[in-house]
């Protein structure tokens, strides 16, 4: 298994706490990411600003997005793998605002991500989900 996707589930259950990221008491998807990098590959690249749940939507700004190719691996959207960080766009013309870790692949793929009004759970990645996928990226190689 993915060291990246058993960190990603160790966060099953966490509640969903916007801006957190701790294990067990609450974070949000970007918060899940963030515990996992510092898991599997140590302190986090830079620290994260306040935000906003709409996610800079008023500025047409893809923030996250860019966050991403500053310390992901980008890959194509074809080329799947457990471990890979998904980036979502929860609708047409918004800005991609949602994340999460691909968990398994083939007929019953799923991914772990922390959802509001959920929690971190991991999610059979349905049609109406893969629809939505905007990046996939790859977690860089340990040093």
């Amino acid at each position: 298994m993915s060291v990246v996707v058993q960190a990603a589930r160790g966060w099953i259950g966490t509640p969903y706490l916007h801006q957190c990221s701790t294990r067990g008491a609450g974070c949000d998807c970007l918060g899940l990411l963030r515990g996992v990098w510092r898991e599997v590959i140590g302190a986090e690249p830079e620290a994260i600003p306040a935000y906003t749940q709409d996610w800079s939507e008023p500025q047409g700004e893809e923030r996250l997005w860019r966050a991403a190719l500053r310390h992901l691996t980008p890959k194509p959207l074809a080329e799947v793998a457990p471990g890979d960080v998904l980036l979502f766009r929860m609708r047409a013309g918004a800005v991609a605002k949602h994340l999460g870790v691909q968990a398994r692949t083939g007929p019953e793929a799923s991914f772990v991500h922390a959802y509001s009004g959920h929690g971190v759970v991991e999610s059979a990645l349905t049609p109406p989900w893969e629809r939505r996928i905007v990046a996939r990226f790859a977690f860089p190689e340990r040093n």
